[in-house]
């Protein structure tokens, strides 16, 4: 039996594939997409290698189950390239590489409760078709979130459509509706031997970026301060990610909990919420993917205390600033005496090198009191001056082969 986790190169973002099940019949997950030239760089390359090792590499590969996390440009474009081509292979009739079963991914109608293409007309409107499609607002004074947010509008639409075009179940396990927690929920049984606990986002979340959406939607039309006040409250990144799908996958006696990048909070209510882990009481997993990204936003060291894990992803180029120091130090401190591997998509060189100029971008906006100290920000003097060996931890870098993480039978590519 195999139960592996994949995990490719994604930029600043999120992208994984959870392979499970006998090696004569395959199971495959693929969780988020990475943002831009994530895709045709490293998923894409990993696909026709996982496919020419199927029992028949002539058939296209067969994806059982697609999640989407978020929509958020750094885990839903690299899914929306796959899409785009198996749309365009099915309109010029042709053979794809890949054909997907399902799909869990919550999309703005799922969430808010609101027709995706209303929505969209009310936002061009306000901001201009561009910022739909990645592009300016029109109102320059909207900041870095609130356009992220108007892109992703864009972008759920299309995932939306693709997914529709190509005849993929959405959520069929949750009846159509949104992918979210259940009060005591039994494992979801995805045949072959897995079974998935959704954990998150819960009912109180998507609760909460339904009120936001119904204040932003109040704003529009009334004078700029308003709408963009509305909009900034939308938009919020510790709120939107709350939408964030959460899970626990697992074979046999081994676990991985893939977190998206909800907040760790949420994540320990989740969890708790689902009778998986005790009040004030611990989880072991094999493999925790850390959420966010590594970042230190909404992250205490108590989660680390109370969810512990054989072997931590985290993934991140040190775009943005992750994965944070900060966050490797709760780690560290929290599971101090206790065997474990840390595994990172990029090199640390690489990701000091990303943090840095984060760093200074920070300080030339005033967001930064200081210059960046290697010693004292940087990720390699905090990995130097730990003695990982004497606790039997380790860190693993992802180069540009494939870096799997097997917790059964070896995956052998």
């Amino acid at each position: 039996m195999i139960f592996s986790l994949d995990v490719r190169r994604a930029r600043k973002g999120d992208c994984l594939l959870l392979h499970w099940g006998h090696p004569d019949d395959p199971g495959l997950v693929l969780i988020d997409g990475g943002p831009a030239a994530v895709y045709r760089s490293h998923l894409l390359p990993r696909l026709r290698e996982i496919r020419s090792k199927r029992p028949d590499p002539a058939r296209p590969l067969a994806i059982d189950l697609l999640i989407v996390s978020h929509v958020d440009d750094d885990h839903i474009h690299g899914i929306l390239d796959l899409t785009g081509e198996l749309v365009e292979a099915q309109d010029e009739r042709r053979p794809s590489h890949a054909s997907v079963s399902s799909c869990w991914h919550n999309t703005f109608e799922d969430v808010i409760g609101e027709a995706p293409a209303k929505l969209r007309t009310a936002a061009t409107a306000e901001f201009g078709a561009a910022a739909l499609d990645g592009g300016a607002p029109a109102d320059a004074r909207i900041g870095r979130d609130a356009a992220k947010l108007l892109a992703s509008l864009g972008q759920g639409q299309r995932l939306r459509d693709d997914i529709r075009k190509l005849r993929i179940p959405l959520n069929p396990q949750f009846g159509g509706e949104a992918t979210s927690a259940r009060p005591l929920p039994d494992a979801l049984d995805l045949g072959r031997g897995l079974r998935m606990t959704v954990v998150g986002p819960m009912t109180a979340e998507l609760e909460a970026l339904r009120r936001k959406y119904q204040a932003w939607s109040r704003g529009c039309g009334k004078e700029k301060g308003a709408r963009e006040a509305a909009l900034a409250a939308f938009s919020d990144r510790s709120a939107f990610n709350l939408s964030s799908i959460v899970a626990l996958a697992e074979v046999d006696d081994r676990r991985m909990l893939l977190t998206g990048d909800a907040r760790g909070d949420k994540i320990l209510e989740g969890l708790e919420a689902g009778g998986l882990l005790p009040a004030g009481g611990h989880l072991h997993v094999d493999i925790l993917k850390v959420p966010h990204h590594g970042s230190a936003n909404n992250m205490e060291i108590g989660f680390f205390r109370r969810i512990t894990a054989d072997h931590y992803v985290f993934s991140g180029n040190g775009e943005h600033g992750n994965p944070e120091r900060e966050t490797v130090e709760m780690l560290l401190d929290a599971c101090a005496s206790r065997p474990f591997r840390m595994h990172f998509t990029y090199s640390i060189e690489e990701i000091d090198a990303g943090r840095e100029k984060e760093w200074a971008k920070q300080l030339q906006g005033g967001r930064r009191q200081r210059a960046w100290s290697p010693e004292l920000d940087g990720l390699a003097a905090l990995l130097k001056a730990r003695d990982l060996n004497a606790a039997g931890q380790s860190i693993a870098c992802v180069g540009e082969t494939a870096h799997v993480i097997d917790l059964l039978a070896p995956l052998g590519f």
